[in-house]
């Protein structure tokens, strides 16, 4: 496996691929690399010969009072991960790389209505970060694919609606949340979590399974399926930012919705944990 710090290096392996006919599929993490991570490169690998990770801690996406400075970078490990899962080329710039003139006076790229409900009302300005960076990185490694967990839905419909809207060359394709054997979706931020938080944690995705099957059932008032929702969030000790029932577009459904989507975004601790279900109430 090849890495590559520099856009030009990684740039002309990339060419020398597409120069033979290979397609090019590609996963863009932050790293801190976890089984959820190594699944998007093993689906990559199934849709084309040739598989690119980047590996960049985006300061754009992170707010003034977020965890840029305690992510973890753990570059080492996440080469020996991407190596194991025969990942091709490694991408791990440095912010001066990615963002040469500093991010001041960079061009950003936002994406409207989708980046500032949900997600958006709590962390202003992070899908924009997400946005410019995501476009960046599809300009750099110009992909054929590029694969995105379903654990961020919002962050993949926004992904979405921006390659449409300009029109990018590249298929955005998304690969279902990977969970720990109790439920909890796969993050890096889990090792955040005490012990004791750490068990608590599941009740998250057990609160979003009660209220797929509830839809599932048939029940149609959402503000009382949120409601409730949030109060059992409340009672195993989170404190709920939100619940929200959504179409799979990220709109608010009608009462003859069948495909819906379970939101939720919950601080446990010094924690924030989100999750979604989708749900086929046919």
């Amino acid at each position: 496996m090849q890495t590559c710090h520099g856009i030009a290096e990684l740039r002309a392996s990339i060419r020398a691929w597409k120069g033979t006919g290979q397609k090019v599929a590609f996963v863009p993490t932050m790293g801190n690399l976890h089984r959820g991570h190594i699944e998007l490169v093993r689906k990559a690998r199934e849709l084309a010969p040739r598989v690119v990770a980047s590996v960049f801690v985006n300061p754009l996406q992170f707010g003034p009072n977020e965890d840029f400075d305690r992510y973890p970078r753990t570059l080492p490990e996440d080469q020996r991960q991407l190596a194991e899962a025969k990942c091709d080329a490694v991408f791990a710039p440095s912010v001066r790389e990615m963002y040469p003139d500093g991010a001041q006076n960079l061009t950003r790229v936002s994406v409207p209505g989708l980046s500032s409900i949900l997600d958006g009302e709590f962390r202003p300005g992070h899908f924009d970060g997400v946005a410019t960076v995501v476009n960046l990185l599809l300009n750099i490694v110009q992909p054929d694919l590029a694969l995105f967990g379903e654990k961020d839905y919002q962050q993949l419909q926004v992904i979405r609606r921006m390659v449409a809207d300009l029109q990018l060359p590249v298929g955005i394709v998304g690969v279902a949340t990977q969970r720990d054997i109790d439920g909890l979706a796969l993050s890096s931020r889990n090792q955040y979590l005490s012990a004791t938080e750490r068990i608590v944690a599941p009740e998250l995705y057990r609160t979003l399974l009660e209220t797929a099957n509830a839809l599932r059932k048939g029940v149609r008032d959402f503000v009382f399926l949120e409601g409730g929702a949030v109060k059992r969030l409340q009672g195993a000790g989170f404190e709920p930012q939100y619940v929200a029932i959504r179409t799979k577009t990220l709109e608010i459904p009608a009462t003859d919705t069948k495909e819906f989507v379970v939101l939720a975004a919950a601080q446990l601790g010094s924690t924030r944990l989100i999750d979604n279900l989708q749900v086929d109430a046919v």
